[in-house]
């Protein structure tokens, strides 16, 4: 089976996340680089994870009017990251500018194309402070609703919280990808990720990838973590 523990280096500093990813990089299945790490370390962060040999989850969840997403989409696959993130509240024309841009920047290097993965709602959020944004339902009603949004635009891959991959996966066609944080250890459910459930537990509901940030990195021993969670799995 191919691995499905993508590891969040939701690290300040970037010799930490190379540390973390040297180390890690022989028992998981790609590495996250976020706001803070890329800000921070900037695009040549992209390039040094790679030289590792893992595969690259770009999460900067784009959104804006379709071109500039488009452009930016674009200047992510010539950066040879393997997974991004676009906002399905951008609408359908930006979900399908993005899908084409990877697509045909993708075909433009002789590469496969990376997975543009639609931002449902996040795991920090919960039906009421939806409300409170003028979003008048709940999480499990707008995931839906943007899900087949983002399906309609042709996305071929999805990042929701393991709460709602039952769901999806009895409406969503088969070979959309589901990518899920909100991972924790069957113990720790007190954090700000409030839709939550183990490794095993998301992969068993549906999740084709598992994001895992704290489990893993703030562990006493990250490497050791992450072969715990990955024989879990078996």
């Amino acid at each position: 089976m191919r691995n499905p523990i993508i590891v969040a280096l939701d690290v300040p500093e970037t010799e930490t996340a190379l540390q973390l990813a040297a180390q890690l990089a022989p028992v998981v299945g790609a590495f996250k680089i976020g706001s803070e790490l890329f800000t921070r370390a900037g695009p040549e962060i992209v390039a040094r994870i790679r030289a590792t040999g893992a595969a690259v989850f770009l999460d900067l969840k784009f959104h804006d009017i379709p071109n500039t997403v488009a452009r930016a989409v674009a200047a992510a696959v010539r950066l040879d990251v393997q997974m991004l993130t676009i906002h399905i509240g951008g609408g359908l024309e930006m979900m399908s500018a993005a899908e084409k841009a990877a697509q045909e920047t993708a075909r433009a290097l002789g590469r496969p194309a990376p997975l543009v993965l639609g931002v449902t709602v996040l795991t920090s959020l919960d039906s009421n402070e939806l409300n409170e944004v003028g979003v008048e339902t709940t999480v499990g009603k707008q995931v839906e609703r943007l899900a087949n949004l983002a399906a309609r635009a042709g996305l071929r891959g999805l990042v929701c919280s393991p709460l709602e991959i039952a769901t999806l996966r009895e409406f969503l066609p088969a070979e959309i990808q589901l990518v899920t944080p909100g991972i924790r250890a069957t113990n720790v459910r007190s954090d700000d990720q409030k839709r939550t459930l183990s490794a095993k537990e998301a992969l068993a509901a549906g999740a084709s990838w598992l994001v895992i940030g704290r489990p893993i990195c703030a562990a006493e021993n990250p490497r050791a973590a992450a072969e715990t969670i990955l024989a879990s799995l078996d």
